[in-house]
């Protein structure tokens, strides 16, 4: 052990420092694993050997695998009691360093979000993304009157009575969501935050508003929960469950080898990831590599959403040449750029209003909403979401409180989630004014764009 949490209970820190050892290939088939869910249905109980490991005249570690429902009292209670009746040496839970210290209070982090980096670099709709899944997270914990992250402080908080270490087996939070929105394609991201957004309304499915919170470490109904995420984002339960159930697997094989021999140690997991867990400590070498694991995707060089802006602006451009190609009178031509002007600047502006920005966020998206129509560099939302942060800058607890708003009022009395906003919406505006507008100006023009490209193409000879 590297580092003491206090002077019972150890937490080692060493790189990576969301895994309580260091990685050793070698040890990878040192370990027995014995499976428990936390259910009732006793024939989900079994214990596995490891095929591959030698015959050894030492004690083997155990791995006892539980696996809890998020935010059931149900899983906290049984979580506890199997901690304190079996009484393992080291208690690993399904938390990262950060996550750890944001759930004991502890967390030292005084990093802000830089909102130029925020804003400028694309990162609005990521961000409300990892707002909507910690939201509703907490609408569900407050529907069953239970905290999320309750079952692993429990275990935490077990582990430390008993005077056993706790190792922290999960990947860092952020590597996870950065992960998970870089690998999803453009539609898929739409349906994502469709159904979060659905699920916070209270329309979801029928299959999951009818699920038994006590009863989700059942099997059937793991496997039901499972599944209907791949079915509405495949990429996302590829990083959310199954790379995760990897890195939890190896990071317990990692402190198991460490451990020594005859040491018993509870993982308490989320019951999605118990199945994959122990798939894969059945067969430790199919266990990928953890660095391979914690690396960021390339950023695609084209994208979905990258060729649709690119095409908005292809638009705009197009439709200015073919009106001044056409030989439309200044007159004419005028009052179809002030059609354009008026109809985008007061759709952006209009996004921003609904947003509750402030009137110079307004201002300067109705002002700038047609420049940036015709720079695919550049957004509206950006220089609304900039106005906003000056003339509103984000105080330091709206950073801290940024996932714990639970009413429409907190949401815009936190001034960083309204600058994330008015971001967001004013590039909708913006998009939905960019289209209109070409229509206006065609219909102002009287130009009927099919006639001028076919002029055009026999003009040439085609």
């Amino acid at each position: 052990m590297d580092e003491e949490i206090n002077s019972e209970n150890k937490i080692n820190n060493s790189q990576p420092d969301y895994t309580m050892y260091k990685y050793h290939t070698t040890s990878q088939s040192s370990s027995i694993v014995k499976e428990e869910a936390v259910t009732e249905n006793k024939d989900m109980e079994d214990e596995t050997n490891n095929p591959s490991a030698p015959e050894d005249s030492s004690e083997p570690t155990q791995i006892k695998i539980i696996g809890t429902a998020h935010v059931s009292q149900k899983s906290i209670d049984e979580v506890v009691d199997s901690i304190k009746q079996e009484k393992p040496d080291i208690v690993a839970v399904e938390l990262c360093r950060s996550r750890y210290e944001g759930l004991k209070g502890e967390d030292k982090s005084n990093e802000e979000v830089s909102i130029k980096q925020l804003i400028g670099e694309g990162k609005i709709y990521f961000f409300l993304m990892q707002w909507l899944l910690a939201y509703m997270q907490k609408k569900i914990g407050k529907e069953m009157g239970v905290k999320p992250g309750s079952e692993m402080i429990s275990a935490i908080d077990a582990a430390e009575e008993i005077g056993a270490d706790i190792a922290l087996v999960d990947r860092d939070i952020q590597i996870t969501l950065r992960r998970f929105w870089n690998k999803m394609g453009f539609f898929e991201k739409i349906k994502m935050i469709g159904s979060l957004v659905g699920g916070i309304v209270g329309i979801g499915g029928k299959q999951m508003q009818n699920v038994d919170m006590d009863n989700i470490t059942n099997q059937d109904v793991v496997t039901m929960l499972v599944e209907e995420l791949r079915k509405i984002a495949p990429t996302a339960a590829e990083v959310l469950i199954d790379e995760r159930d990897a890195y939890i697997a190896g990071s317990l094989v990692n402190v198991a080898a460490n451990a020594g021999s005859g040491k018993k140690i509870i993982a308490v997991v989320g019951a999605g990831h118990k199945s994959g867990i122990q798939k894969y400590l059945s067969q430790p070498d199919t266990i990928p590599s953890l660095n391979e694991l914690n690396t960021l995707p390339k950023k695609r060089k084209f994208s979905i959403t990258k060729a649709f802006g690119f095409a908005i602006v292809g638009l705009a451009i197009a439709t200015f040449l073919l009106i001044i190609l056409s030989g439309t009178p200044l007159e004419l031509l005028l009052m179809a750029f002030g059609g354009w002007f008026l109809i985008n600047g007061t759709l952006s502006a209009g996004g921003t209003f609904i947003a509750r920005g402030h009137p110079y966020s307004v201002l300067t998206a109705f002002s700038t909403a047609w420049l940036t129509s015709l720079n695919p560099m550049m957004a509206a939302g950006w220089f609304a979401g900039l106005m906003e942060a000056k003339q509103r800058k984000p105080r330091k607890q709206d950073f801290k409180t940024i996932t714990q708003m639970e009413t429409k009022e907190q949401m815009f009395n936190n001034r960083l989630f309204r600058v994330v906003l008015v971001a967001a919406l004013t590039n909708i505006g913006s998009m939905i004014g960019t289209f209109l507008g070409v229509y206006v100006m065609l219909q102002i023009t009287g130009i009927d764009p099919t006639e001028v490209i076919e002029a055009g193409l026999r003009n040439i000879g085609l």
